[in-house]
């Protein structure tokens, strides 16, 4: 860990200052006559001694970043101002990494990721301003490990990795994907976005309680149980161990298996040419689970045999800063027990999202960001709206916004608009009371981001 903020430390508290750090498991130098007099000498010793084990080093950095939004939501017939964060995976936290080098080839680390989630607008709802719930996983509960993992790793060979992390398809076709620096005001899943929120009709809630919400009827992924539309393979990290490739002319091929049973394998592609910067991004994913993300009651007695197909791309004109980036999912849904209803059978779902916009350095700040996003999920049913009677739905969602990167201050700010339109289809006589229009939700939402 660096360790500069002791020279002003040391000099105003002395001895104190060398107390503090003499925990280390080597001897710190002498302290005593003039504490200033060789500080950069002890500094460096300090940080040499940091964290040791036997003769063989092991570094330690601290890295992270909080992230906060105000939102103002329209739900046809109700409005509010919330605050909250942007949901699990986005929300603050921290992270330790560190690592000892072995050989000149190989090398072993660790990470710790603790999220910070103490208000998960992926839960908030038309009666619920202030989340977590403590009914739910311990994803929604504020403050929890994220990721927890150690590694192997060959410049030669790849990397092997155990704990609970990303698998090889999370987040496979947005983080490392989409390079607009927008990722936080306008990225593919629903997270944050409207999930928790009853759907309504002229004012009236169709459904009460969880099984009514846009999520759950209009963006629901079967392969994790949430109703985010998009990045349906793994909604948040889970134990598993995965292996990534060296990177050879640019590509790089990722595996996982996860527990009871899951297993994904993604391949990604990055560099430039003809004046362009390229990314992209494939992955596949089967997952066999009783509760895989979500283990409730419900979804436990339905139980998970889905299959999960993404690709996404993004291309950035290098001298214009203008950029496009795409991506697209599909569900193969082969479980039966709950999304079967008389003589249908619910079987696959799809979801497009596109955006661009220009990365543009008009200030002194940093970039500006302007980008408008458009998003189609088709017949993403839930077990519950299957059981209503429904047998389609679609969702459009429509994005405009603007980002402001502060490059003095690792921060962006930004301001979108969003708007959602969403049906839902079915025979009338089974499905009067869900099917047809539901009435546009909408949303402004204000953010910032800082990182250390």
């Amino acid at each position: 860990m660096k360790l500069k903020f002791v020279r002003t430390l040391m000099c105003l508290t002395g001895f104190a200052a060398a107390a503090a750090f003499s925990v280390t498991s080597a001897s710190a130098a002498d302290f005593g006559g003039d504490c200033c007099a060789d500080l950069e000498e002890r500094i460096a010793e300090l940080e040499a001694t940091t964290a040791r084990k036997g003769n063989r080093k092991v570094s330690l950095t601290i890295t992270g970043w909080v992230v906060e939004n105000i939102t103002w939501w329209d739900d046809g017939s109700e409005q509010n101002v919330y605050q909250g964060g942007p949901g699990i995976t986005l929300s603050s936290n921290f992270i330790i990494t560190g690592g000892a080098q072995i050989t000149n080839d190989w090398s072993a680390g660790y990470l710790i990721q603790v999220e910070v989630n103490h208000n998960d607008t992926l839960l908030q709802s038309q009666d619920v301003d202030d989340a977590p719930n403590p009914g739910l996983p311990e994803f929604a509960n504020g403050v929890y490990a994220l990721q927890t993992f150690w590694f192997l790793q060959s410049k030669t060979y790849g990397k092997l990795s155990v704990g609970k992390q990303s698998s090889a398809t999370d987040n496979i076709t947005i983080v490392g994907v989409d390079g607009s620096g927008t990722i936080w005001p306008a990225n593919s899943p629903n997270f944050g976005d409207f999930q928790g929120f009853s759907m309504k009709r002229n004012g009236v809630v169709l459904v009460p309680g969880g099984a009514g919400t846009f999520g759950n009827n209009v963006g629901f992924c079967a392969a994790t149980g949430a109703g985010i539309s998009m990045d349906c393979a793994a909604a948040a990290p889970n134990n598993n161990v995965r292996y990534d490739t060296p990177t050879f002319g640019g590509f790089t091929v990722s595996a996982s298996w996860g527990e009871d049973d899951f297993w994904d394998v993604g391949l990604r592609y990055a560099g430039t040419g003809g004046g362009f910067k390229f990314n992209a991004a494939a992955g596949f994913a089967q997952i066999r689970d009783d509760g895989f993300i979500v283990p409730t009651a419900a979804f436990g007695t339905i139980g998970r045999d889905v299959n999960y197909w993404q690709v996404g791309a993004y291309a950035e004109h290098i001298n214009t800063g203008l950029f496009l980036y795409g991506t697209y999912g599909h569900e193969d849904i082969n479980t039966l027990a709950g999304y079967t209803n008389g003589a249908f059978t619910h079987d696959d779902n799809n979801a497009w999202y596109l955006k661009g916009g220009m990365r543009a350095k008009w200030n002194s700040l940093g970039h500006t960001v302007p980008f408008v996003a458009w998003q189609q999920s088709e017949d993403m049913l839930s077990p519950f709206a299957i059981a209503a009677g429904a047998t389609g739905s679609s969702l459009t969602r429509l994005s405009v916004g603007v980002s402001q990167e502060i490059d003095a201050a690792a921060m962006n700010i930004w301001l979108v608009y969003k708007h959602f339109d969403a049906e839902i289809t079915g025979p009338a006589a089974t499905c009067a009371n869900l099917c047809g229009d539901i009435d546009d939700f909408q949303r402004i939402e204000f953010g910032g981001w800082i990182g250390f």
